[in-house]
């Protein structure tokens, strides 16, 4: 890319208000199957600001759209009153108030970005979050910009019955020629990234709520006709989700209908725009032959998260893209928070650590670092990111540790009350916590304005003799691009210690007065460089428990040895610090055996450790879903991250002998755990059989990891015996990616449970992208001429070219380079057409410097490569540029 064609970069500290507001708009589409019609409406005022000469040009962002017709307080403008830039119109200076008609049209069929007004088969929708609206017409596309829509569809009546927009039905009917209309009306002023609207021949699941006021709220999910019998779950979650708003935080729906549609081709997971959500497939579907229990979960939480946008999102939402935080942040602890109350809060909090570490930690130590809140960028879609959504629920999290639970929603009851109908700021949500609670929040706020993951060291000393303990806290963070000072953070460090027979013992702070029982749980607050904490009472030397339920997104080192690990492992009563006991102690024996690998040292796993994984296994006291989270080893990109130059073939070696040594060394145990956690019964999704068949599936993959005839055995009855996905997937799986005799029969064979359904034939393309074969490769280049891959839809995409490469790590980091440029031709292909999904696949190489030299050179290669292309949109050039600049220790 030339210099002059550079994108500029947006900084937060340019902020201004809008010169304009917006009290009104009407938008009327008329909707044909080679073009789409839009002609707004808006009634606009002038705020402030002037230029030099006195002027306060009105600028509207508009892109890829025709435009046909400008009017102004009904006298239609010459094209010499208005000038039309590729990204934007601008007329010079219009009155202080006016109305302003504004006609253009666009081919949604031709979209293939998935922004905007675009087809998704047979089907129009939309997706405006961030910047799509100014896709469908001229419009102050920005959060802060806030008006109430009255929306206009017309369409062929046969192909489009179902027409849909924000807010309520308010009118329509049959029109002449065959075509009919739609009127829909949102009372609540909104910006524009919330704007929806849907048309299509679709089936409808209909059911209703009572708030608990007493209103009815109807309640629609739309989908394909075929497709609709899928829907009852996502129904049933929808209504877990209203009630329990209600109940834990007091917000109440506030529409006379809630719809949801589920669309085949969607950039994203779901989205929430104001009482039409607009949804992956993904996310809506499920029966028992096409979802797993975990995309079961997976629909419970995203249902959940986009309805509760429609407080923390929707009726407050963010000034600018830089708040993007403010609202899912917020909104993602709240739907953990959900998810923890409806399966169960320790298996929800360790897979909430777990998407952290695997995806925000790498994030937040890469070259594409930045603040929860960012102070600048160039592509907004690049900051949708686990830093914003992930790292900005648990900064969420450790307020409510703070405050107290009932102190964090006396904070988001005043937050709501204050800003209800406004677009805010990061700022004002702390200051509404600060209020409610009359506490400073000063040093808090830090987390949301400096990047990178704080690392913090413990250590004790006991001093027997007086019963005192001292434990010190130290905390540090490393660099990152544009911060190398970082000020000490606020945190939160939960705190218990054990005494020899792993009860937790009392903690008294020295001076403490003696007059009530001391908790043996405290949260420490952690604030300056190193601090220090003393206990008294305490006779001997404890074990640690620190950060308990993970306190605070931040890297502990707690000093403990393997004794102590495998001790905490058996021991801790904290379910979080007890899986996390068992990971640490895997990591370190793993890197241990990577270590003696490159001395050239015979492997051998240490005995202790396949005893602790024994006791574990057979502790009946530990629910079968937490067991199997424990029994989880740490994947090959967790071990990467510990070594000091990522090995991918290292990692997978590794992994792969320990997983074949538990499977020979505890063959019967594994045996009897397969045979003892069977569900009896058809299938059910309910969270304590899931819980089963996850402890029950792991038993079954180890015993394959032994490459043993017997086991492979079992596991093909398990496939052919299966009657939901979870098992079918569970038992292919293994099979495939060991390239075991019946591979290719099961394939056939799966291919056929998945052909009528989408999400299911993702799973067929991912098992086999995701296979760590030596074919792996030319198996990926075949799938993509499949009949059923399609490059334009963004599901096909991660199942396929995202399963290879962010999923098969020993197979797409070949010492050849041949993945780097595979993944290199297809983010040029997909830039083309979609570049947000280009973007998120380049950013699998935006660490290359973290890699052994020979793999790092030839990312780097690709990366400028990339780079050198013309015409490259703004969202990959920020990754790739970001990625080559870095700092060579990032």
């Amino acid at each position: 890319m030339s210099d002059s064609a550079k994108p500029q970069t947006r900084y937060l500290k340019d902020y201004a208000p809008p010169p304009y507001a917006v009290s009104a708009i009407q938008l009327r589409f008329e909707l044909f199957e080679e073009s789409a019609r839009v002609t707004s409406t808006l009634e606009m005022q002038r705020q402030h600001r002037q230029d030099e000469a006195g002027q306060t040009p009105l600028m509207l962002d508009g892109h890829d759209m025709t435009l046909h017709s400008v009017t102004l307080d009904g006298q239609k403008l010459d094209t010499d009153a208005y000038i039309v830039e590729p990204e934007r119109l601008v007329i010079a200076n219009p009155p202080e108030r006016f109305t302003l008609e504004i006609v253009t049209s666009s081919k949604p069929q031709d979209n293939a970005s998935l922004e905007g007004l675009y087809r998704s088969g047979d089907m129009f929708c939309t997706q405006c979050e961030a910047e799509g609206f100014r896709k469908i017409t001229y419009y102050p596309d920005r959060p802060d910009v806030m008006a109430p829509y009255t929306v206009t569809i017309e369409a062929d009546k046969a192909r489009y019955p179902t027409l849909l927009s924000n807010g309520n039905r308010i009118d329509g009917g049959d029109l002449p020629d065959g075509r009919r209309f739609a009127v829909w009306q949102d009372p609540f002023p909104k910006p524009s990234y919330l704007f929806a609207l849907v048309a299509g021949n679709l089936g409808c699941l209909r059911d209703a709520f009572i708030t608990q006021s007493g209103r009815r709220v109807a309640l629609e999910l739309y989908a394909r006709e075929q497709d609709v019998a899928q829907c009852h779950h996502a129904m049933a979650a929808l209504k877990k989700s209203m009630r329990w708003d209600e109940e834990r935080f007091g917000r109440e729906y506030d529409l006379d209908v809630y719809m949801i549609v589920a669309v085949g081709d969607f950039n994203m997971g779901a989205m929430e725009n104001k009482g039409l959500n607009i949804f992956n497939t993904k996310y809506v579907l499920a029966n028992p032959d096409t979802a797993t229990d975990s995309e079961y979960e997976g629909i419970d939480s995203v249902i959940a998260h986009e309805y509760f946008h429609n407080w923390s999102g929707n009726r407050v939402t963010c000034r600018d893209w830089f708040q993007l935080s403010l609202k899912e942040g917020l909104t993602v602890f709240r739907d953990q928070e959900f998810s923890s109350d409806i399966v169960s809060g320790p298996v929800q909090r360790i897979n909430d650590v777990r998407v952290l570490r695997s995806h925000q930690f790498p994030e937040d130590a890469g070259p594409t670092a930045h603040p929860v809140q960012p102070d600048s960028y160039i592509e907004i879609n690049n900051f949708y990111t686990n830093t914003v959504y992930n790292k900005g629920a648990e900064v969420v999290r450790m307020l409510q540790t703070l405050l107290g639970r009932d102190g964090f929603r006396k904070g988001l009851d005043l937050y709501f009350e204050r800003h209800d109908g406004q677009a805010v700021t990061v700022e004002e949500f702390i200051s509404a916590m600060e209020a409610a609670n009359g506490r400073a929040l000063t040093q808090f706020r830090l987390w949301y304005v400096q990047a990178g993951t704080p690392q913090v060291r413990a250590a004790l000393s006991h001093d027997a003799a007086s019963q005192r303990l001292t434990l010190t806290l130290r905390q540090s963070c490393p660099a990152t691009p544009g911060q190398s000072f970082k000020q000490p953070f606020h945190i939160p460090i939960a705190t218990a210690l054990l005494d020899q027979q792993g009860q937790a013992i009392p903690l008294r702070l020295v001076g403490e007065s003696n007059a009530a029982p001391a908790p043996t749980e405290r949260v420490l607050e952690l604030r300056a460089t190193e601090e220090s904490f003393h206990f008294d009472g305490v006779a001997q030397m404890p074990t640690p428990s620190l950060l308990r339920g993970f306190s605070a997104p931040v890297k502990l080192d707690a000093q403990l040895d393997n004794a102590q690990l495998a001790f905490l492992w058996a021991h801790d009563s904290d379910p979080f610090n007890r899986w996390e006991s068992g990971q640490e102690y895997a990591t370190r024996v793993m890197l241990g055996l990577v270590a003696a690998r490159a001395r050239g040292d015979s492997l051998n796993l240490d005995e202790n450790f396949v005893d602790a994984f024994r006791a574990c296994l057979q502790d009946d006291a530990l629910d079968p879903a937490l067991r199997a989270l424990a029994l989880t080893l740490p994947s090959e990109g967790h071990l990467m991250e510990r070594m000091t130059l990522a090995d991918p073939q290292a990692a997978h070696a590794i992994r792969s002998f320990v997983r074949a040594q538990l499977s020979v060394r505890l063959e019967a145990e594994l045996l009897t755990a397969y045979h003892a956690f069977r569900v009896a019964g058809a299938y059910r999704y309910a969270p304590l059989d899931a819980g089963r068949r996850a402890l029950r599936n792991l038993c079954l993959d180890l015993l394959l990891a032994g490459q043993d005839s017997a086991a492979e055995t079992l596991a093909l009855n398990h496939y052919h015996n299966a009657d939901n996905m979870t098992d079918r997937l569970a038992a292919i799986t293994p099979i495939i990616h060991g390239g075991l005799p019946h591979s290719d029969k099961l394939i056939a064979d799966f291919y056929i449970h998945c052909a009528s359904s989408a999400n299911a034939l993702d799973k067929w393309f991912s098992i086999q992208a995701s296979a760590p074969l030596p074919d792996a490769l030319p198996r990926v280049r075949a799938l993509m001429t499949h009949q059923d891959f399609s490059l334009r839809n963004p599901n096909k995409v991660r199942a396929v070219i995202g399963a290879f490469c962010g999923g098969n790590p020993v197979r797409f980091h070949d010492a050849s380079g041949a993945g780097y440029a595979f993944l290199a031709e297809q983010v040029l292909a997909l830039d083309a057409a979609n570049p947000q999904a280009a973007a998120r696949m380049v950013a699998l190489m935006s660490r290359w410097r973290r890699f052994r030299r020979d793999l790092a050179e030839l990312m780097q290669k690709q990366l400028q490569r990339i780079l050198t292309q013309d015409k490259l949109s703004n969202d990959v050039y920020e990754i790739v540029s970001k990625s080559l600049n870095a700092p060579a220790d990032d």
